[in-house]
């Protein structure tokens, strides 16, 4: 037992060095320096440890688990610390990026409010809400009322209120320092409500990630206690201590700050000590008919004069369910017949009719609600949309991952041409979005799906009478109940979340197989590795993702599962993927973000998508190119996303037809022999499906160009350059840390950019080249461009030389570029589409104007701001 004191010693004072994390920022790096010392020092007790234990248990002792428990923990604080270093090294960076001596940025112990204490949040014309908004806004310019609920069935328009009041904050502010806007979800965590807090006070993520609850409690009261706040929380199912959070509760007395909360529950407004509630009701009739009529659309409403009659009566079956209305009005918009119109009626009214109280509220809502899903075009569009309540809720789907996980299951009719699957799947996500069955997601490129649509879609999956998989969702499980036992033993798809890994073990000693189950997602789990025979119970599984299990380093169960067709692991830290043998009908192989050192995949028969990319690439320069012959040597590849870090493996690729002919992203990164990138017309052509071009790191590249055949004429920038082929489907391109490139002419060959990033390029002095000729033949140039970011390019002096109308433009960003004076905007720039313009003030006010009216214009759209993260604005992730 004496040989584990030196180990709880040493872990004793790392643990006293990350316990106070928030007090080392001031000596960042001094103190970094001594928790490696101490964590080596640990490193090496704990290697001893291991060792005796081991001479002891030769000598036929038995190890305790109290020495069990101990090596775990150590393990754990291991990795705990490894984040805390690779925070700490990120902080340091960004600090030297941020210039943090400057009189203009923030202390780290000077925590301040965000420069825009509101966001807008999306929101259509509310119809019927008038009335409650009013005696709501009222109640906010009361000093006697703290706390206000707001409660009502599910669909019924409580967040759509909410919404409303929070943008009304844009425009009268009451004197209100913050507003912070929360979804609390069915699952109340106040740790989540506390993260939420913390971001959106621009609170480092350093200061708070590795405190407790307490801790975290602590500093959002201090921030809070002197503010006029008003906390929005949305979709609240139980008692949220507010003290707990940190966000003090308005007393009733005196009220600066404001609470509004959401719920289903009468009882929660009382639980929550509300000062006022108010009952969100369902529409009146003639409100209702106005949304209904809204969302139909006067073309279809007015096409036949009998079909407002009926309009009425589908209205009256909907009972002014807001969300019920907007999701079957939709439905209907494109219906033009009264055959359409009659057999809806007839639908609605045949569906069950339950009684409204709480409990039973689910049943009458679906039964309505399913009406939208009943009315999807084929068998396809269903199976996609009954797929989507496989992902926790109020999670953020990103489209990518779901129309790969589509194709995987072999749900689109195209799956045999991963390209026109994709389109397939996309298109399916417009019509579910247009049906208000998805919502867009506040990120970027993802969808989320309405709580209520969620349930109401694994209600359906248990209606019998149908050809339905049963679907088993499980979310935050640490102890695993018999009876689920025999509800997973029937399912045919399961999803796990963040669940424990003792809960794993009680599976797979629990049960003895799993005889129908065809996909199965663990995401986000503790374990290291799959234990033995846990997979070998699956032998029907045909789509496995194991995505997001940080920890995860082995995967060599995995040829056991000889039906798998799609296989994600992304986010892991598997390194080796060698497996022989076995795998013959996987079609889809995704390993992004993770940290691969060896690949072989030519045993793989039946791929046809193959994705590798983000992060920093491990594999040697020769095995590279292996692994692009062995790509290239399949039968059925048709789609692959990479990296590539070397001048040898760019050469095979622009070598080959096919591989280009399959390139989706590419990531060129640290290809340092690389001085010009010259593509050919025929190169350039094959490209067909490039999407993402990123270009990194590579410190000798000075130049990207397209060469006509003709080496006569000058077909980088000529006016023949309309004869030569261009990147029809190329979408996104980041340029990072290019110290030598000159410029990115070649963007003229780029007619669908819709987002450009670059940064740290220190030679570079304008973006396009060249002069007004250019205009003849490129006058759609950034036409469809919505998001440019120009970050560090010192010499940067012009975007380009002639003005462009940027019709699609939404979001500028523009940080340390003093020797960019002038953009190439004139009155008409934007006109539609501009939402935000972000840099320095001081770049701002020194740009130069052909005229002031033009400045004035845009200054509108001016948001100042010190320092921008690439990754936070672009979106970085799949």
């Amino acid at each position: 037992m004496d040989f584990v004191t030196p180990v709880m010693d040493v872990a004793t004072r790392l643990w006293s060095c990350t316990s106070r994390h928030a007090s080392y920022v001031i000596n960042l790096e001094e103190n970094m320096c001594s928790l490696r010392i101490e964590m080596e020092e640990l490193r090496n007790v704990g290697e001893d440890v291991k060792r005796r234990v081991e001479d002891a248990e030769n000598r036929q002792m038995r190890r305790r688990n109290e020495i069990n428990g101990w090596l775990n923990r150590l393990e754990s604080l291991e990795r705990e610390v490894n984040e805390i270093l690779e925070e700490g090294d990120q902080e340091i960076q960004k600090r030297s990026l941020r210039n943090f001596c400057s009189s203009n940025c923030r202390s780290s112990y000077n925590i301040g409010l965000p420069s825009a204490p509101v966001d807008e949040k999306p929101l259509e014309k509310t119809i019927g809400l008038d009335f409650m908004f009013a005696e709501i806004w009222k109640w906010l310019e009361d000093e006697k009322v703290g706390i206000i609920g707001l409660y009502g069935m599910g669909g019924v328009g409580k967040t759509t209120l909410l919404k409303r009041i929070n943008n009304e904050f844009l425009k009268t502010k009451l004197g209100f320092d913050v507003v912070i806007w929360v979804v609390v979800s069915k699952q109340a965590n106040a740790e989540k409500v506390q993260e939420v807090i913390l971001k959106k006070l621009e609170v480092p993520r350093y200061e708070w990630k590795y405190g407790s609850k307490d801790e975290k409690s602590q500093k959002i009261f201090n921030i809070l206690k002197t503010k006029k706040f008003v906390l929005l929380l949305d979709d609240i199912w139980e008692r949220l201590d507010l003290t707990e959070v940190g966000a003090r509760g308005p007393n009733g007395e005196d009220n600066m700050s404001k609470v509004i909360f959401t719920t289903r529950s009468k009882d929660v407004c009382h639980v929550m000590e509300a000062h006022k509630h108010v009952k969100v009701e369902c529409l009146a009739p003639d409100e209702a008919l106005s949304l209904f009529r809204m969302k139909v659309g006067d073309d279809t409403f007015n096409s036949h004069p009998e079909i407002p009659t009926l309009a009425e009566e589908i209205v009256k079956e909907c009972k002014g369910l807001s969300l019920t209305l907007i999701t079957i009005g939709r439905a209907m918009a494109d219906k033009k017949t009264l055959r359409r119109w009659d057999r809806a009626l007839q639908v609605l009214k045949t569906y069950p009719s339950t009684s409204l109280t709480f409990s039973g509220m689910e049943d009458q809502v679906f039964a309505i609600l399913a009406f939208s899903y009943d009315s999807l075009s084929n068998g396809p569009i269903k199976s996609c949309f009954l797929y989507c309540s496989m992902f926790p809720p109020d999670y953020e789907i990103l489209e990518d991952e779901l129309v790969e996980l589509w194709i995987g299951e072999g749900f689109l009719t195209e799956s045999h041409d991963i390209q026109r699957a994709r389109d397939e799947g996309y298109d399916i996500i417009e019509s579910l979005k247009v049906a208000c069955l998805l919502d867009s997601a506040e990120s970027e490129k993802h969808v989320k799906m309405h709580d209520m649509i969620r349930d109401m879609a694994l209600w359906l999956t248990t209606k019998p009478g149908e050809n339905k998989k049963k679907v088993v969702v499980k979310e935050r499980v640490r102890m695993v109940k018999s009876r689920d036992f025999a509800e997973w033993k029937e399912a045919h798809m399961i999803s796990l979340w963040d669940i424990g890994t003792v809960s794993l073990l009680d599976i797979g000693h629990e049960m003895s197989s799993f005889p129908n189950l065809e996909t199965l997602f663990l995401r986000r789990s503790s374990m290291d590795e799959i234990s033995t025979g846990f997979l070998e119970k699956m032998p029907l599984v045909r789509v496995l993702d194991l995505s997001y299990n940080y920890c995860l380093e082995s995967c060599w169960q995995v040829h056991q599962l000889v039906n798998l067709e799609y296989l994600n692991m992304s986010f892991t830290s598997i390194k080796v993927w060698n497996i022989v043998g076995g795998l013959k009908k996987l079609r889809c192989l995704i390993l992004n973000f993770t940290h691969i050192k060896e690949i072989s995949i030519s045993h793989l028969s039946s791929l046809q998508l193959f994705s590798m990319h983000g992060g920093r690439l491990q594999i040697a320069c020769n095995e590279q190119k292996a692994l692009l012959e062995e790509l290239e040597n399949l039968e059925y590849i048709n789609e692959i996303s990479i990296i590539l870090d070397s001048d040898i493996s760019v050469k095979k690729l622009l070598s080959s037809y096919k591989l280009q002919s399959c390139i989706r992203k590419l990531h060129l990164q640290c290809c340092s022999k690389i001085i010009s990138l010259e593509l050919s017309p025929s190169c350039v052509q094959a490209m067909v499906h490039l999407e993402m071009l990123q270009i990194s790191s590579c410190d000798d590249l000075n130049n990207v160009k397209i060469n006509a055949e003709d080496k006569g004429k000058q077909g980088f920038i000529s006016r023949y350059n309309m004869f030569l082929p261009k990147f029809c489907k190329l979408h996104e391109v980041h340029i990072i840390s290019c110290s030598k490139l000159l410029n990115l002419t070649w963007l003229i060959y780029a007619p669908c950019l819709q987002s450009l990033a670059v940064s740290a390029c220190e030679s570079m002095e304008e973006v396009i080249g060249g002069s007004d000729r250019v205009v003849e033949d490129n006058s759609g140039l950034f036409s469809r461009l919505t998001t440019l970011q120009l970050e560090n390019l010192p010499k940067l002096k012009s975007i380009c030389n002639w003005v462009l109308p940027f019709p699609s433009l939404k979001m500028i960003y523009v940080h340390s570029c003093e020797n960019l004076r002038k953009i190439p905007f004139d009155s008409s720039t934007g006109k539609n589409s501009l939402k935000k313009i972000q840099a320095e003030q001081s770049w701002w006010d020194g740009l130069q104007w052909e005229d002031e009216a033009i400045k004035q214009r845009f200054n509108s759209f001016f948001m100042p701001s010190e320092y921008m993260d690439l990754h936070q604005v672009l979106g970085y992730g799949y």
